[in-house]
């Protein structure tokens, strides 16, 4: 019967603490050694600082994609407040609206809940304000 090696367990952990025992190799062998400077690519200057595209002084930088006409109030991105005064009036939650269209949906909430005709006050002059908030920007 063939005999079997025992040992006893051991906690590399605090023996690598200790410095007992070195830490295991890289399994990837390409791994370039750290004394090593870095190898430069490309053209271009060999100091530390990235050369290429776009890193430059005069690289195009990148935006939203929206602009400014975009981050209105009737643009395809409105704010929070913009997002709650069409909502108000009945209008679509995004994309980009016409001040037409603004003045229709508000004349129709007009009409509706105007005071004369049965509607509250304090509705009215939210319906208002959401139609002067969209159209003022």
């Amino acid at each position: 019967m063939p005999q079997t090696l025992q040992h006893r367990p051991v906690d590399l952990a605090a023996e690598r603490v200790a410095g007992l025992v070195a830490p295991p190799a890289a399994a990837d062998s390409r791994r370039q050694p750290e004394a090593a400077e870095p190898a430069s690519r490309g053209f271009g200057k060999a100091s530390g600082k990235a050369t290429g595209k776009g890193s430059g002084k005069g690289r195009k930088r990148r935006g939203t994609g929206l602009t400014a006409a975009d981050r209105g109030p009737l643009g395809r991105s409105p704010d929070l407040e913009a997002i709650q005064a069409r909502h108000r009036l009945g209008l679509a939650l995004a994309g980009r609206l016409s001040p037409l269209a603004v003045n229709r949906a508000w004349k129709q909430a007009a009409a509706e809940h105007h005071p004369d005709r049965g509607g509250h006050h304090g509705t009215m002059q939210a319906i208002n304000a959401a139609r002067d908030l969209l159209l003022a920007g």
